[in-house]
């Protein structure tokens, strides 16, 4: 199956939460806090801590009962079951929550590029630039895989934890131990509300404990690792800040310096390690918003992914890419959505923005990620009391103490921070909130995907009848390792036609793997205002009646039988697809529902074959091909060829159209047809290809086979008409075709795009080379 691997072990798993908390709070927050209160910036970061500790004991029970990504989203579903507008405001809130910090790094990252790094020649690039830069860059790394990403963070963590190191060392060392301790024992002042404020600002930093429970299911052993992980990030990074704040009540820079808030720390960094001492913090300011940055996408992709699973956002969201095997589609739209806060926040809107209009930047950007964090903490909080009460009988690997004082404390804690946000990012936060749960109940949501199929019948395996026996011109291929078998999906919806989908599925597969496995498939729909257990009997007797047929047939391949019950056949199809990792699906081209086909085509997770009538296969001895070009066409002649080395007569057809134009050219089939040593071209003329294609199979027998897009907005384009038309005439003519639906990359669609531009003009304007019915191909030997 298709799904994440447990890959982080503690020491990632404490590089996340260390790497999330090292970040922009503290290097763009620690001037501004010290310049407001002195040395009571340390009193105010402790105080954020604790406020954090008592929400992350929290999040150590949950995350030792549920050991899935997801969070407190994950907490609060598995929690309330029936309350889904609760849960999708939870989940909604933390994606951004997660997303708006990440802006807040990058955003603090790029103030720190445009102050120390950039040269004069790029200063009148528009600020925010280089922050969308590196969300882009960070996307995509998360959506290579967390493996990949996991390493990254702890390496980057190591550096910036030996930066800071070094910055305290350095200014300690400067002024002396003694000194620097009197000088931070004078400086603290007695201004509560101060120290609240900055304190609900600092909040921001501490957060990373969530990003570990967030990424729980990438983690090995999670119910014993994520708590370790959460208190020893915690007490690290809240003894590493204090040692920062002594660093710089004791820089020896004028008060005004620390007043330039987010780059303060870099200036105060050359005042005792001299320009050396500056860049090396630069550096080390960048690698911690990177990974801090890095580790909030990790848990925002997450926390998306469960949401699209549960029906709570599209359930685009949850699909797992096939070879990256990350949540693919969630990491997109948090790197998006980061990349336009930093654009509206800083671009458009901040004092050094492009419109002039200085409404918003980094404070309202914090207030706006810091609310969409400290509402859902409060509510994660409530939900441990809940639990508590409602499901005592749960295995706990950790238990939070004095329960429900110290979550009612954390309720309070939270929501005392809140009202210490800056008001503009709160007000944004609150309006986003309400627009979201507007399309949320204008929506409706989307049902569970447990809830859209059922596997009735489980996979079953049934030993071959004996080995292929290869022909004379076919090169034996080595089976693939188990678990790199070939899969080939064959829904079936008649049990009388297994035993020939199955022949037909596994000569197709024989062209990757000398020993594919054939995944039979069976769906049974259920009606609607039915309840399950009405068809689960009939799943059941038609998976039993197909796996009796294959029993009893001759078939020389391994396969399975499995069958489901659901209410969307081309979803079941689709998802079995995606969690089982099938490398081709083989289905046949109903006449009732073609919409299946159409929804299977477009969607599918790799390529598609059709065939009209797989009864009428009874081997692939005669094969013919359209002259044809373009990409889809191209994809198709590997298989060909393969079937011509084996033994197979191939014939290449060029159709000229009756109405005038020029034939299809074969030499770009022909030139790649390599294995073949005998290749038979017709030339003939009709009124469309499709009738010459179907035409010409009539005469010589055999399997038609075509190529096509699987864009539904091109389809009318593959040989001059669509699939449809080839299957209608060939079911007609008692023709049996295959249909090969390959998926195209980002070029491939500019490419599917223009061909049909390019096609046209070559049918009517170009050169037509003569080929005469029947005649053999100058490649052929006497």
């Amino acid at each position: 199956m298709v799904e994440h691997t447990r890959t982080l072990d503690f020491k990632i798993a404490f590089a996340i939460g260390l790497g999330t908390m090292i970040a922009a709070g503290i290097f763009s927050l620690s001037g501004t806090a010290v310049y407001q209160i002195g040395s009571s910036a340390v009193v105010a970061f402790v105080l954020a801590a604790i406020v954090a500790s008592i929400t992350a004991a929290a999040y150590s029970e949950f995350a030792s009962i549920y050991s899935e990504n997801g969070g407190g989203y994950l907490f609060t579903s598995r929690t309330f079951e029936g309350n889904d507008l609760l849960k999708y405001a939870i989940g909604m809130s933390l994606f951004l929550g997660y997303t708006g910090t990440t802006a807040f790094y990058l955003a603090t990252m790029d103030e720190w590029f445009f102050r120390f790094i950039l040269p004069p020649w790029l200063q009148g690039l528009p600020h925010g630039t280089v922050g969308v830069l590196a969300t882009l860059s960070l996307g995509a790394l998360n959506a290579r895989g967390t493996e990949e990403s996991g390493m990254f963070q702890l390496l980057v963590t190591s550096a910036k934890v030996g930066v800071l190191f070094a910055f305290i060392g350095g200014a300690v060392a400067f002024a002396g131990p003694a000194e620097a301790a009197g000088t931070f024992a004078g400086g603290f002042q007695n201004e509560p509300g101060n120290i609240v404020s900055v304190a609900a600002l600092a909040f921001i930093t501490f957060f990373g404990f969530s990003a570990i429970a967030a990424s729980a299911g990438e983690i090995i052993e999670p119910r014993k690792t994520v708590p370790r992980a959460i208190a020893a990030s915690i007490v690290t990074v809240t003894i590493l800040y204090a040692f920062v704040i002594v660093a710089m009540v004791n820089a020896p820079v004028a008060r005004e310096v620390l007043a330039e808030g987010e780059t303060a720390m870099g200036t105060v960094a050359a005042s005792f390690l001299g320009p050396w001492g500056q860049l090396l913090i630069v550096l080390g300011a960048v690698f911690s918003m990177v990974s801090a940055s890095n580790a909030s996408i990790l848990a925002a992709s997450g926390i998306g992914s469960l949401m699209g699973r549960q029906g709570h956002a599209p359930r685009r969201f949850a699909r797992i890419h096939r070879e990256f095997r990350t949540p693919f589609w969630s990491v997109s739209t948090a790197t998006a959505t980061i990349a336009f806060l930093i654009v509206v926040f800083i671009t458009l809107f901040s004092e050094e923005g492009v419109l002039g209009v200085h409404a918003l930047g980094l404070g309202p950007l914090t207030g706006f990620a810091t609310f969409n964090l400290l509402v859902p903490l409060a509510v994660v909080n409530a939900t441990l009391i809940y639990s508590r009460r409602n499901f005592p009988d749960i295995e706990r690997g950790f238990r939070m103490p004095l329960v429900p004082v110290l979550p009612a404390l954390g309720i309070l804690a939270n929501l005392a921070l809140v009202t210490n946000l800056p008001p503009v990012g709160v007000g944004l936060a609150l309006a986003t909130t309400v627009a979201l749960i507007g399309a949320y109940l204008v929506w409706g949501g989307g049902p569970h995907v447990e809830d859209l199929y059922e596997r009735v019948v489980a996979p079953g395996a049934a030993a071959p009848t004996g080995p292929a026996a290869p022909t004379e011109a076919a090169e034996p291929q080595p089976a693939a390792p188990e678990g790199e078998r070939f899969r080939i999906l064959v829904p079936v919806a008649r049990p009388d036609r297994a035993d020939s989908y199955v022949r037909v599925a596994a000569a197709l597969a024989r062209d990757h793997d000398a020993a594919p496995l054939v995944q039979v498939l069976n769906v049974t729909r259920i009606p609607d205002q039915t309840p399950n257990e009405v068809v689960r009997e009939t799943a059941e007797e038609r998976a039993a009646r197909i796996e009796e047929r294959l029993a009893d047939a001759d078939l020389d391949v391994e396969y399975t039988v499995e069958g489901h019950i659901c209410r969307d056949v081309a979803f079941d199809i689709l998802q079995t697809a995606r969690e089982d990792g099938a490398d081709r699906i083989l289905m046949g081209y109903p006449e009732e529902h073609p919409d299946v086909v159409e929804t299977v085509e477009y969607g599918a997770p790799c390529d598609v074959f059709f065939t009209s009538d797989a009864d009428a296969i009874d081997d692939f001895s005669t094969v013919t091909v359209g002259a044809g070009g373009g990409p889809h066409h191209r994809a198709l002649l590997p298989l060909v060829n393969r079937f011509g080395a084996e033994g197979s007569s191939v014939h290449v057809v060029s159709v000229s159209p009756s109405t005038g134009g020029t034939a299809e050219a074969v030499d770009e089939t022909l030139a790649q047809l390599t294995a073949i040593e005998s290749i038979e071209v017709h030339n003939v003329a009709a009124e469309s290809v499709a009738e010459g294609l179907v035409s010409t199979v009539e005469e010589t027998g055999g399997v038609l086979f075509i190529g096509a897009t699987r864009d539904r907005r091109l389809r009318r384009w593959v040989f001059g008409s669509t699939p449809d038309r080839v299957i209608d005439l060939a079911r007609a003519a008692n023709v049996p075709v295959v249909i090969y639906a390959s998926s195209r990359g980002v070029s491939g669609h500019f490419e599917d795009t223009a061909y049909p531009v390019v096609r046209y003009f070559r049918r009517h304007l170009g050169n037509r080379r003569p080929f005469d019915r029947f005649v053999r191909s100058p490649r052929e030997t006497p």
